[in-house]
């Protein structure tokens, strides 16, 4: 009787002590910043590997990496003084010495990664500061290797800047809007091999290797832009979409001295992509990365930079296509003694580490194994030790390790389970690891190259503290198998009461598509909290790895290929039925929700899906891929006029007849990626199916709809729709 008495007066303590605590709000996540999380911001390594420097407060700070110490004032803020005014600093960058900086001021983001700024250069020795060119914003500038120069981009056209004279010299005079760029990248290389600066520097400052692409056949997409006015102004730019036109592109090096512009020989098809290009350890010879239209085969040139001509030095071709973007970074690495070169490929069915020699010849594979590495993260040269993060224990988590050059003395670094982040000094001496899980906001540390953590630099103690005092239930890991026998990674918050004799509605949330895995033992920031909030309102929230997504190997990654859509809905599906066999699940009331990719899988789901899934939310769905680009499409599709099928048996619009539950569609009107276009296509099939919908449409929102009171709004409307609906 005593126990009984004991147990009941603990659980009226815990539900008391829950009480006190306090539930999350819209506002909380997306008006006050109530969880917003610390972090160390314009992280830059010195060139001694002993310091690194950071801007706190309008100031670059100098820090040092071994011990905690006042930091040195590398330049305030205040000291930037243009037209009597204080200019903001954005962001910058050492020159090679480090006595100079250039700093990014008035900074317009334009796409994903691309940005026009104003730029000033910073002399350290006598505090004077000189802007780098008058007129229009530039783009992209950088220093050259001697920093003697600075390079930028404005108007299509590559420009240098000789700091000391002040002379400026126009490299090219073509670029014209959406016909010719000229060291800059045309939006569908933006936005599918990531990069966006497309002008090179040599190792000795003599030549500019520039990427030149010609848009002219390429056709034009248009937006309005509505702003208040009253004639909305029409946005133009090239867009390509699957199975359409290219823009031509050729590279060339510029000479400084002799202004001479050579054209490098990269093959006689011009449907082909050069997805990277980098200088070599030789201040005359240039990688050319290129690959077919299909990306299925890839070559890896090498140029002459005086007179053009290549040869092939490493071919590789799949079944399927080559990824060369996963992993981040460059695709290929050139030792400092110029003898041998590494790159990273999926050869053995899973994404490691090859070391070939300047000819091409295989020296050996560093990284072997039934896992994929994700990171290189650099070399010492000394003694030729890589660092890399790899998902090896399992796809949800990252760690760091250590490997020699000749794949031995393999070393596992990183110590916390969860997901590393490591940004190494300059030598490779220490390292700043960026920690998180699932419930853990980011943790900054120092750390030395063999994984000892020196200091903490950010904990979020006090984001922590205040997360104590708040509802606030455990995110949990685990994989179930689907019918098929195939096992999904997959996480779940249940309401923090939870009783398993009760029946609970589901929210379920995705992403899907190839190249983003969203169950990861790593912090979500404020989508954490919004899953906490529906979870304190009576909903598990889950969401899935389906096939398709990464770091499980080639095989399980390119298994959707050539039919996007179907084997992904064919997982959700299976996740619905899983649910349905848990006793505490309402397999009658579970929603789906997802953006972009996972608003084309959320649609799929409520269409073809639609005898299990009750509501479902689409944010910039696609809605067929043949509106979309075709770098992205073509990858995994291959060209509509090669699979018309694959295209149109996996789009939602030719499954709306099947709709029955209830379905919000939300779109910005100026996506410039995932075009509005998907979203009035989708609703032009439902109203002739005569299928009722919720629809919302954010005037000049792009593809992540955000800015002013838009993100609570837009949380607001999905919050309310999954109250009334599930």
């Amino acid at each position: 009787m005593k126990k009984l008495l004991f147990i009941g007066f603990a659980f009226i303590l815990v539900n008391t002590i829950n009480a006190q605590k306090k539930d999350i709000t819209l506002d909380d996540i997306w008006k006050t910043g109530t969880f917003r999380a610390n972090g160390v911001y314009g992280l830059e390594s010195m060139n001694d590997g002993s310091h690194y420097t950071t801007i706190e407060d309008g100031a670059i700070l100098r820090f040092e990496y071994a011990k905690e110490s006042k930091p040195d004032t590398i330049l305030k803020q205040s000291k930037l003084i243009v037209n009597g005014k204080e200019i903001n600093i954005d962001s910058y960058q050492f020159s090679p010495d480090e006595n100079k900086l250039l700093i990014s001021t008035e900074t317009e983001k334009i796409y994903r990664h691309s940005t026009r700024e104003n730029y000033f250069v910073y002399d350290r020795k006598t505090k004077s500061l000189t802007k780098v060119s008058e007129g229009e914003k530039q783009m992209y500038a950088t220093f050259s290797p001697d920093g003697s120069k600075v390079g930028f981009v404005r108007g299509n056209n590559i420009f240098i800047k000789d700091i000391a004279s002040g002379k400026e010299t126009q490299v090219t005079f073509d670029g014209k809007q959406n016909n010719i760029i000229n060291g800059a990248t045309d939006w569908v290389h933006e936005e599918e091999f990531a990069f966006s600066v497309a002008y090179f520097w040599n190792k000795d400052s003599k030549k500019i290797a520039y990427y030149k692409f010609d848009e002219s056949k390429v056709k034009e997409f248009s937006f309005n832009e509505f702003n208040g006015n009253l004639y909305p102004a029409e946005y133009k730019f090239k867009y390509p979409k699957a199975g359409e036109d290219n823009s031509l592109v050729t590279i060339h090096v510029y000479d400084l001295a002799t202004t001479s512009d050579k054209l490098m020989d990269i093959g006689t098809v011009t449907d082909q992509y050069i997805p990277r290009v980098k200088w070599t350890q030789d201040a005359n010879i240039l990688s050319i990365v290129r690959m077919n239209r299909h990306q299925n085969k890839l070559d890896l040139l090498m140029a002459n930079a005086s007179n053009g001509t290549t040869s092939v030095v490493y071919t590789e071709s799949s079944d399927t296509y080559i990824d060369i973007h996963e992993g981040e970074g460059d695709y290929v690495y050139f030792t400092a003694d110029n003898k041998d070169f590494m790159i990273m490929s999926e050869l053995d069915g899973y994404n490691h580490l090859y070391l070939y020699d300047m000819k091409g010849k295989l020296v050996n594979q560093i990284t072997k194994g039934n896992w994929d590495v994700v990171k290189f993260c650099g070399i010492d040269e000394k003694t030729k030790t890589i660092f890399y993060t790899a998902s090896e224990t399992t796809a949800t988590e990252k760690d760091l390790y250590s490997i020699k050059l000749d794949g031995i003395e393999k070393k596992k670094i990183s110590t916390t389970k969860g997901t590393n982040n490591a940004q190494f000094s300059s030598g490779m001496k220490y390292y700043i690891n960026t920690f998180s899980d699932a419930n853990s906001p980011n943790i900054i540390s120092i750390c030395d190259s063999k994984g000892k953590q020196i200091r903490v630099l950010e904990n979020n103690s006090s984001l922590n503290t205040l997360m104590g005092n708040y509802n606030l239930s455990k995110k949990e890991l685990f994989m179930f198998k689907t019918s098929e026998g195939i096992e999904l990674n997959a996480w779940m918050i249940k309401p923090l009461n939870f009783d398993s004799k009760k029946k609970y509605p589901v929210f379920l949330t995705f992403y899907g598509g190839p190249g983003n895995n969203v169950v990861n033992n790593s912090f979500d920031g404020r989508d954490y909290f919004w899953h906490q909030m529906l979870a304190q309102k009576g909903y598990i929230v889950m969401c899935v790895d389906n096939r398709g997504t990464m770091y499980r190997g080639k095989a399980f990654k390119n298994g959707t290929f050539k039919q996007l859509g179907k084997l992904e809905v064919e997982d959700q599906i299976e996740t619905a039925k899983y649910l349905g066999t848990l006793p505490y699940v309402d397999k009658n009331r579970i929603g789906t929700f997802g953006w972009s990719f996972g608003g084309y899988l959320s649609s799929l789901c409520i269409t073809k899906g639609a005898d299990y899934f009750k509501m479902a939310i689409a944010v910039a769905p696609v809605t067929n891929w043949r509106y979309y680009d075709n770098i992205y499409t073509e990858r995994f599709m291959s060209l509509p006029q090669e699979n018309a099928s694959g295209y149109d048996n996996n789009s939602p619009i030719n499954y709306v007849d099947k709709l029955k539950g209830k379905y919000l569609l939300i779109h910005g009107s100026a996506d410039d990626n995932v075009h509005y276009q998907n979203t009035m296509e989708m609703v032009n099939a439902l109203v002739k199916a005569n299928k009722q919908f919720d629809l919302f449409i954010y005037p000049d929102k792009n593809h992540s709809i955000y800015g002013g009171n838009t993100r609570l709004h837009l949380y607001t409307k999905m919050t309310d729709f999954i109250l009334n609906n599930l």
